[in-house]
């Protein structure tokens, strides 16, 4: 009878812990919620950051492989059906627009890609001359237009760059060719020195440094020209698509005579 009294005592001593153990669902909700309030907003931050880049990655490929496409659809119509300078224009401004939209990792993607693309459809030698230099001179425009940078900064890095793949280009060439194009450059160039030095009644002859040093003034000279064009082409362009590139100087602005 004891033992009996006993466990009859000890039993609602029981139900009473288990009671006090069991945890309500409302409160433990409202202690996440509460745990939740306390994070740093710098954290919620990061995690919406983190969200929108995701939301966004899609949206990053389809347009980076879209437009390394279109250029290299531009150079494969210019290579088959020239239409002089027209569409050579146009060689570096979507790599560069893929820099103004989605930085500096796309773009080099979408040059990597265009060189890529055109190896299969032209052969390893097209793809590389398209490469270098249009493809290194779109991610270097794109690259100074989104900091901002003048258009001389941007001309001159451009124009190394284009002398550079000019040279380049001239070297592979005569490579798989077995000949020195250089010498028929230095050639023609040396024939018109002269034809200028007869008109201008100058007796002497050019010398093979003279006619180097006008070659390397002509291609730099060309290549300032060919990215001022470009520049114009983009500043028309990319306005349009809502990625402006930066203002031209004032002598610029007058000669276009664009609103901006």
């Amino acid at each position: 009878m004891e033992n009996s009294h006993d466990e009859s005592e000890i039993q609602p001593l029981n139900n009473n812990t288990d009671s006090s153990q069991e945890v309500n669902p409302n409160e433990q909700i409202t202690e996440d919620t509460s745990q939740q309030n306390d994070l740093p907003d710098q954290q919620l931050q990061r995690i919406s950051d983190r969200v929108a880049q995701e939301g966004k990655m899609p949206l990053s490929m389809v347009e980076t492989a879209f437009l390394a496409s279109t250029a290299s659809l531009i150079w494969l119509i210019n290579y088959y059906f020239p239409l002089g300078p027209v569409l050579r224009i146009f060689f570096p401004i979507p790599i560069a627009l893929v820099y103004l939209r989605w930085g500096h990792r796309a773009s080099w993607m979408s040059a990597l890609v265009s060189g890529l693309l055109l190896s299969v459809l032209m052969g390893p030698t097209r793809s590389i001359l398209f490469f270098i230099p249009y493809g290194l001179m779109g991610v270097q425009l794109g690259a100074l237009w989104r900091r901002g940078s003048n258009w001389l900064l941007s001309i001159g890095i451009g124009g190394l760059i284009g002398t550079f793949g000019f040279f380049f280009r001239f070297w592979l060439l005569s490579i798989l060719l077995g000949e020195d194009l250089w010498i028929y450059l230095m050639t023609q160039i040396t024939e018109v020195a002269e034809w200028v030095f007869v008109k201008l009644g100058f007796l002497a002859q050019p010398n093979l440094l003279l006619v180097q040093a006008i070659a390397l003034a002509m291609v730099i000279l060309n290549n300032m020209i060919y990215l001022f064009v470009v520049h114009l082409v983009a500043l028309l362009l990319l306005d349009r698509l809502g990625n402006p590139i930066p203002r031209p100087p004032h002598w610029v602005q007058v000669l276009v005579d664009y609103d901006y």
